[in-house]
């Protein structure tokens, strides 16, 4: 909705929405239907794509296929962001434009620094860049805006929020920090802001003595990646061997 207004002031500008179909019962239906209601209101072109389209199963079935998996999310954000990729050029975007807001990119900080990604930790910017020219541009436009903000303003301009949540996030480590920033930022008002923001200066520290991974193809899809596979095509189970190709 912002970026709809916003695109009025630029005439050459246009939007396409991306909903991404995880598969997960009883959750995801709802968000589908309430972002094409919208999309239609606004009058903006809106893609859908669905875990079952590009890997074969939704997230639920996939789950259930894995004896000995990780978290539901670990899958999942990998799925998604090969997706995202996937209908950006499916629609010839020149960027990607995301909806994380403040307390998303600090929970997301933590969690490169956690679980020690140094490159994705030294990237982290509100506005990301591919050096190498593989992705395209990725902007966060509410990135400095907090969720209850957001909320707010969805409550002013009488939107209809999602009733269900993820019944996987409970699983996230995400869900713990949180909580933790949640906590903080009730205790010390304005704290989350200030981790922002010294956040972005560590990271421009970082960023360059952190050299970018060297990309290839995947030889199983073509997307981008440091492997002879993409993590999503690993995840679903493809093997080199399976290929016929040399490993």
């Amino acid at each position: 909705m912002i970026l709809k207004k916003l695109c009025k002031k630029f005439d050459q500008t246009k939007i396409t929405a991306v909903t991404v179909d995880e598969g997960i019962a009883g959750y995801r239906e709802e968000a589908v239907d309430l972002a094409t209601e919208y999309c239609k209101k606004l009058d903006v072109d809106h893609e859908i794509v669905s875990f079952e389209e590009l890997y074969g199963n939704g997230l639920d079935d996939f789950l259930k296929r894995k004896q000995n998996r990780t978290t539901a999310c670990s899958y999942c954000g990998v799925f998604r962001r090969k997706a995202i990729n996937v209908v950006a050029r499916r629609v010839g975007a020149t960027k990607i434009a995301t909806a994380h807001n403040l307390d998303d990119v600090v929970q997301t900080y933590l969690l490169n620094l956690f679980q020690g990604d140094v490159e994705r930790f030294a990237r982290f910017s509100p506005v990301l860049h591919d050096p190498r020219g593989a992705f395209l541009p990725r902007v966060k436009p509410l990135c400095e805006v907090p969720e209850k903000e957001v909320a707010l303003y969805g409550y002013v301009e009488g939107l209809t929020f999602q009733t269900a949540s993820c019944p996987y996030m409970m699983e996230a480590l995400r869900n713990e920090l949180r909580t933790v920033v949640n906590r903080l930022e009730l205790a010390h008002p304005g704290v989350t802001f200030s981790a922002y923001r010294a956040m972005t200066r560590l990271s421009g520290l970082a960023e360059p003595n952190v050299a970018p991974s060297q990309l290839y193809a995947c030889q199983s899809c073509g997307e981008p990646t440091s492997l002879e596979l993409c993590e999503a095509c690993k995840m679903v189970g493809v093997t080199t061997d399976r290929l016929d190709i040399p490993a």
